[in-house]
């Protein structure tokens, strides 16, 4: 099978495709999984993260798989949980830098979301170590560890700073992979949450309200869902709170209905 819908679903311009087309190799199992998960289809991507583990893949894709799985996890508030599966990823990432930003990056994510402020800055400046060795090869992992990098400065209080570490991600994702619609659009959704933190209201309920759309248009269910919860505190120029509330509890059913495990702590 041609493996080009799969990579433009997970990575490319068709974020919202659905039904995926059917995978034939390991390789292809992950891209629909990435897929599936972006859109909230967590059942389905655990299904096909399962099957490519069971083919035994090459360690690079391996650790990737690991990788997604605690992204899945993530999405969900299960950042104890995706450590582990983060941790894996980082052992069998080896010399391959995408691979190894990956689950640096997850790792670092992971320790914001239990508190572990100095270990995730720790964790951030290795991963910028490798991606500054593999240089303007892996646009991708740079726009992840901007995100990541703009968590951090919000959740030190650092508002300024999130919004100069966010604003580099969305022009990374917006100039250098215009083709990636979900990451130029969690892009904005982190930049929508830095200008909040910076106290720049209007400005977060602008981007917020935009990433709204998009979420829409492509289906994008976890970041609509997070968008909304956003919106529920900044205010919205486009939609009453009944509506904002309404989008919210929507998404957040149709991720349960779809194999969505929710967790808190």
């Amino acid at each position: 099978m041609d493996p080009q819908p799969l990579a433009s679903a997970a990575f490319g311009p068709e974020p919202g495709r659905w039904p995926l087309p059917p995978a034939a190799s390991a390789t292809e199992l992950w891209l629909r999984a990435v897929a599936a998960g972006g859109q909230g289809r967590y059942a389905s991507a655990r299904a096909d993260l399962a099957d490519l583990t069971r083919r035994r893949p090459v360690t690079r894709l391996a650790s990737l798989a690991l990788s997604t799985q605690g992204s899945l996890l993530r999405q969900l508030g299960g950042h104890t949980r995706a450590a582990g599966w983060d941790g894996r990823a980082w052992a069998l990432a080896g010399a391959d830098p995408e691979a190894g930003i990956d689950a640096l990056a997850g790792l670092a994510a992971d320790a914001l979301g239990t508190g572990r402020l100095a270990v995730a800055a720790a964790l951030l400046e290795r991963a910028v170590d490798l991606l500054r060795a593999a240089g303007a090869a892996h646009p991708r992992p740079a726009v992840r560890l901007a995100w990541v990098h703009a968590e951090l400065a919000m959740a030190a209080g650092e508002g300024r700073e999130a919004v100069t570490h966010a604003e580099r991600a969305a022009a990374l994702a917006g100039s250098a992979l215009p083709s990636l619609v979900r990451h130029r659009v969690k892009s904005d959704l982190v930049l929508a949450a830095a200008l909040a933190c910076a106290g720049d209201r209007p400005g977060a309920r602008r981007v917020a309200d935009t990433v709204l759309v998009d979420t829409a248009t492509h289906r994008l269910i976890p970041l609509r869902w997070a968008a909304a919860c956003l919106l529920a505190g900044t205010g919205s120029d486009t939609r009453s709170p009944a509506e904002i509330t309404v989008i919210r509890q929507d998404s957040a059913a149709f991720m349960t209905r779809h194999g969505g495990r929710w967790r808190v702590g």
